[in-house]
């Protein structure tokens, strides 16, 4: 296994596929309004999802270098 093999999204066929279903309801809403509150809600979710990943990154790169020491 490579230093960054874990970082390599393995989805089963049922996420896929749930996946799939979910978009496909997005795709076929026809309220303007739910599509902004998804939206809205999808970016809050983006950016505090990002934030928290850089932040694990960080946390085990450091955790990572005291380790080699």
């Amino acid at each position: 296994m490579g230093w960054a093999d874990w970082m390599v999204v393995n989805q089963t066929l049922e996420e896929e596929l749930e996946l799939e279903r979910t978009v496909r309801d997005v795709k076929n809403c026809g309220d303007e309004d739910a599509l902004k509150q998804l939206c809205v809600s999808l970016v809050r979710t983006n950016w505090h999802q990002a934030k928290l990943l850089k932040q694990a990154v960080g946390h085990i790169g450091q955790f990572d270098e005291s380790m080699s020491c």
